[in-house]
């Protein structure tokens, strides 16, 4: 029991010590560095530090040339991106609930960009038509789970969540009805692409535009966001508009999540793993907790991209059997304690 105690203090301490922005913000960046170093400098084919010295100038061999700008570069950027897309629009969706067990994975959202994005592939889009596809679907699920989930009455967080897990499956059912349809040619790409993968990314700079244009619209109602967790009748009592806060909320996560989808596929658990375990740093405010994620969540799926791109190599795994491996514990441990959405 003495040593449960002292144990429990050193925590809080750590706690004490993370919750201050500046450090927590430089271990942050720290990490994120790191990942894209490891990332750049892992793989099948060796890379030097020489070679990194010598790329732009031109005087680089040709295959670390081609290794680190067409290969590595483009991949580990997106990657960085994406995570950083996915755990932002996790924090949001866990706002709105006011549950951590929300994510655009869980809630269906994930799978409703994957369908329309799946219909845009098959029908030859690209760029900014898949994008425009995804988004489409990400709203039209994020809608379909409120609105199914408010009923005829009011809808609760539990309610929300059910009805999103329900959803999730409904429209993972559609996505194998549009997989028996594919031509064979396609589909070894389009599975590995639902499962997640960062193989085929070319360019992320839209995706790295749309997710700084969110973190500011979401940092701009952070306030906002820490008096709705408390309740709505509470925050309504408090001036803020509860009705417009969601409504950007609603949008923003959709095209978060959207972006994400078409950049990388269906990449699952980042939007639940990562806010929860900022939170568990002792951080609660808005204001730290959405940029602190964002850089989070990007490190994050930049290491698990390194480890699908090295465990087995010259194979690669996708990226979302890796994230998946670290998220379901945790979604599991997070149902087991029953904990629901706390904020100071």
């Amino acid at each position: 029991m003495l040593f449960i105690y002292f144990e429990k203090i050193k925590i809080e301490r750590l706690q004490n010590i993370l919750m201050r922005p500046a450090i927590l913000f430089s271990l942050l960046l720290s990490l994120s560095g790191l990942s894209l170093i490891v990332a750049l400098f892992s793989g099948s084919i060796p890379v030097l530090v020489s070679d990194l010295s010598v790329i732009y100038t031109g005087q680089a061999a040709n295959t670390a040339q081609q290794v680190i700008l067409e290969l590595r570069l483009p991949r580990v950027f997106g990657g960085f991106i994406t995570g950083g897309l996915l755990a932002l629009a996790g924090c949001l969706m866990q706002v709105l609930l006011r549950n951590p067990l929300a994510d655009p994975y869980v809630l269906g959202v994930s799978g409703g960009a994957a369908v329309a994005a799946m219909l845009a592939i098959l029908a030859g889009f690209s760029g900014i038509l898949l994008s425009g596809s995804a988004f489409i679907g990400a709203l039209l699920a994020m809608l379909l789970v409120f609105g199914l989930a408010h009923g005829q009455g009011s809808w609760t967080p539990t309610r929300l969540l059910l009805t999103g897990i329900v959803l999730a499956s409904g429209w993972g059912a559609v996505i194998s009805f549009i997989l028996a349809l594919s031509p064979d040619e396609s589909l070894r790409s389009i599975l590995f692409w639902l499962m997640g993968d960062l193989a085929y990314v070319e360019s992320s700079q839209h995706a790295a535009i749309i997710l700084f244009i969110g973190l500011i619209v979401s940092f701009s109602i952070a306030r906002s966001m820490n008096i709705m967790v408390q309740g709505e009748q509470q925050a309504s009592a408090l001036g803020v508009e509860v009705g417009q806060i969601r409504f950007f909320i609603y949008i923003v996560a959709s095209l978060l999540t959207a972006s994400a989808v078409s950049l990388a596929g269906s990449i699952g658990f980042v939007g639940l793993v990562v806010p929860h375990l900022i939170r568990l740093m002792g951080v609660t405010d808005h204001r730290i907790l959405l940029p602190a994620a964002t850089l989070f969540g990007g490190a994050l799926l930049t290491f698990a991209d390194t480890l699908a791109r090295t465990i087995i190599a010259p194979e690669t795994l996708p990226v979302g059997v890796i994230s998946a491996a670290l998220g379901v514990p945790l979604f599991l441990y997070l149902l087991y304690r029953g904990q629901g959405y706390k904020s100071k």
